[in-house]
């Protein structure tokens, strides 16, 4: 560092900020910034956005609260009353103490569990893995609550509307059209709140806050550098991922190992939110600059999925991501990005024009789904097809309710795919789950002094609006790994919050 500081480009860096901290520019754009912190602050739409609904206040206090907390942690309440009966023969055990200290490092575990889950070939992925990962995790917790008894799973801060999705789901396999193959599906759903229960409870501050993110990067770097050399080996033109006449030269798209060019860009508009969060919270010069590093292979290997719905998805997230961050940037960044455009590569450029262009193959191959999707909405709202996307073609098939070309795998729309799988109820809890936890990241960090925690927050909040507005023109629930992924980040959010609050309170 000491030479980094002593180079050319360094002095050159320092004169330009001075510079630029003088200027009009500069000047400028800080009462532009400070225009939009006060329609923030005065904006009686936004009031209305950010106000935590009467459900969700009433949800921590609420009997169903309390029922759900005494029932999941009545594993750790008899293994704690075991404690406490043999307190003497534990307490003189090593292996006990092990246990007990490794129960209480949950975080760091689930780190190490989750560099090493999203990191293993499509080839070789089994989605049992996810459920033995999170289920060995929730064994773990629960030994380390066996001495501690403040030391519980929390439900209280997971909220209520995901609590009601997550129970959809098991209404969905119920009443489901072939209740045998939603039955698989379920387990997915399960190993999923599996990752929020233990993500929630086993974040305590924000190192681990951190160290999660980071588990998060690393599985960012090992398939963007693949992506990369993916790229540099030479990637085949797939005719079923692009419509060679509209994308005239365009190169094959990368997928990692993914298996599939969107699935791989839907894992980095979820994490790379992440990346820039370590970037920014970062106190060493070092961890800075490697996560600077990972940043662009990943943003270079998004780029090269040519994933249109992900790229809109990723852009949507670093405005919302500045936006929570330091509203007073807006206006700096939207000059950046309207300055970036001429710098696109041609492909990207020509890729991004093709979205609104009816006769992209791609484009024009949605509108079926979504009437086939709408139809199922029509003849069954209130429960759907059943969960999973087995169910769902089944029912389409037998009903004649799809008439495209292509075979129906999924809606290609989050919200359409949700509701026609976990129905009317499912759909209100997705819904209501996202809102209430962006809601309550956004009033949280407004409320919070600058920190590590309340970046890494603000990060996953974007994280999940990029999600959400990639979800218009994709399903990103087909693959269980990255449903599982969605949901670490979803998790993450909530334990940010939770840790801006006891910041706070605390100050």
């Amino acid at each position: 560092m000491t030479t980094l500081r002593e180079s050319y480009l360094y002095h050159l860096w320092a004169a330009l900020c001075t510079v630029y901290n003088d200027s009009g520019v500069h000047r400028c754009l800080v009462r532009m910034g400070a225009w939009c912190n006060r329609q923030i602050d005065e904006s009686r739409v936004l009031r209305v956005l950010c106000r935590e609904g009467v459900v969700a206040r009433a949800w921590e206090g609420s009997f169903l609260c309390w029922l759900l907390t005494a029932l999941v942690n009545l594993p750790a309440w008899l293994l704690h009353k075991l404690y406490l009966a043999l307190k003497a023969t534990f307490d003189d055990s090593f292996f006990s103490r092990l246990a007990f200290e490794m129960g209480h490092e949950t975080a760091i575990a689930q780190s190490w569990l989750i560099m090493l889950l999203w990191i293993i070939p499509f080839s070789h992925w089994n989605n049992a893995y996810s459920m033995l990962g999170f289920a060995a995790l929730l064994v773990l917790f629960c030994a380390g609550a066996m001495s501690r008894k403040a030391y519980r799973l929390d439900v209280k801060h997971i909220g209520f509307y995901p609590v009601v999705l997550f129970g959809s789901m098991f209404l969905a396999v119920l009443f489901s059209y072939e209740p045998a193959a939603s039955f698989r599906f379920l387990l997915y759903h399960i190993a999923a709140a599996l990752c929020v229960l233990v993500t929630v409870s086993a974040v305590r501050g924000t190192e681990d806050l951190k160290r999660l993110a980071a588990g998060g990067g690393f599985c960012v770097l090992v398939s963007s550098l693949y992506g990369v050399y993916q790229r540099i080996q030479g990637v085949e033109v797939n005719e079923s991922y692009v419509d060679l006449e509209v994308n005239a030269g365009m190169p094959g798209r990368v997928q990692s190992y993914f298996d599939n060019p969107n699935t791989f860009a839907e894992v980095l508009i979820l994490l790379l939110p992440l990346v820039l969060a370590l970037i920014l919270c970062s106190r060493r010069g070092v961890s800075r600059l490697m996560a600077c590093g990972v940043f662009a292979v990943g943003v270079l290997a998004l780029g090269m999925t040519y994933s249109r719905a992900s790229w809109v998805g990723m852009a949507c997230a670093l405005v919302v991501l500045v936006f929570l961050w330091k509203p007073k940037l807006i206006p700096a960044f939207a000059i950046l990005c309207v300055m970036m455009v001429p710098f696109l590569p041609d492909t990207i450029w020509n890729r991004v024009l093709t979205i609104f262009n009816p006769a992209d193959t791609s484009t024009a191959s949605r509108i079926p789904l979504y009437q086939a999707a709408l139809e199922v909405i029509r003849t069954s709202p209130v429960s759907g097809a059943g969960l999973g996307t087995a169910a769902v073609q089944d029912y389409i098939r037998d009903f004649n309710l799809y008439h495209g070309e292509a075979p129906f795998v999924h809606a290609h729309n989050f919200f359409l795919q949700v509701w026609i799988e976990a129905g009317l109820l499912g759909f209100v809890g997705f819904v209501g789950a996202m809102l209430w936890n962006i809601k309550k990241a956004a009033h949280t960090v407004r409320h919070c002094a600058l920190s590590a925690a309340r970046t890494i927050t603000c990060a996953g909040a974007a994280a999940l609006c990029g999600a959400m507005v990639c979800g218009l023109a994709d399903y990103l629930w087909n693959y269980p790994r990255v449903m599982c992924i969605f949901w670490f980040v979803f998790a993450l959010t909530i334990a940010g919050i939770k840790v801006c609050r006891r910041e706070t309170e605390a100050a």
